[in-house]
């Protein structure tokens, strides 16, 4: 059955972006520039997930997440320009399911809908947990497991895991990790990519052996089994 995206932004570019991902994967879109417009298309339309920027004019997102919470347990994501803890957990308190933070990776955002839309249909199939080498990732709790012992990573260095575990045994440029992880709006340079590679491993610990460095080329997420 296909399904259906309703991408909530009152920036016409970065909507359009995101648009244009989501396009490509197969889903149909509908698109709101603010709060208002958001609630008229939900009540209209058949929606199957809602990607809600937080801060817009008429209405935020905040408010938008807490009237489609009274009438559909339909999969929200919140987007927000701020890093603020508050700002998730006002989020989740008023019902959404998962957050990304501007700048972010549209290629991440739609790992993160397609879980969702996979959690809301029931698939018997499906699992939150991705596990490798004694490291586990909980994808909607983002919890961070290394031999069963929780670690603390920063957002960017979490995204940046899961990319690279996702792409396990195929070697990374340290561009693509800037575009899919940072997003391609991101106007850093490599080091940032080696920066957080280098705080990822000593975080992990006893993996750190699990990313490897391919001399002129990027990193490379190995499996040994």
């Amino acid at each position: 059955m296909e399904k259906t995206i309703l991408i909530v932004e009152d920036e016409d570019r970065m909507r359009r972006l995101v648009a244009d991902y989501f396009k490509r994967e197969g889903y149909q879109i509908l698109e709101a520039v603010d709060g208002i417009e958001a609630l008229r298309i939900f009540h209209e339309k058949k929606v199957s997930l809602v990607i809600l920027d937080i801060m817009m004019p008429r209405l935020d997102g905040f408010e938008v997440c807490k009237n489609i919470r009274k009438s559909s347990d339909i999969p929200i994501i919140i987007v927000t320009a701020k890093s603020e803890e508050d700002d998730k957990l006002m989020g989740f308190e008023f019902g959404a399911d998962d957050y990304v933070t501007k700048p972010f990776s549209p290629k991440v955002l739609i790992a993160k809908s397609k879980a969702l839309l996979k959690r809301a249909e029931g698939t018997a199939e499906y699992s939150s947990k991705i596990s490798v080498e004694g490291l586990s990732i909980d994808e909607l709790s983002h919890e961070v497991l290394v031999e069963g012992e929780e670690v603390s990573l920063s957002p960017k260095e979490y995204e940046l895991l899961l990319f690279l575990i996702r792409n396990k045994g195929i070697v990374l440029s340290r561009d693509k990790l800037l575009d899919n992880v940072w997003g391609m709006d991101y106007f850093g340079d490599a080091r940032t990519v080696d920066t957080s590679i280098k705080r990822l491993r000593e975080k992990i610990k006893g993996k750190a052996d699990l990313i490897t460095t391919i001399r002129g080329s990027g990193y490379r997420f190995e499996v040994k089994k």
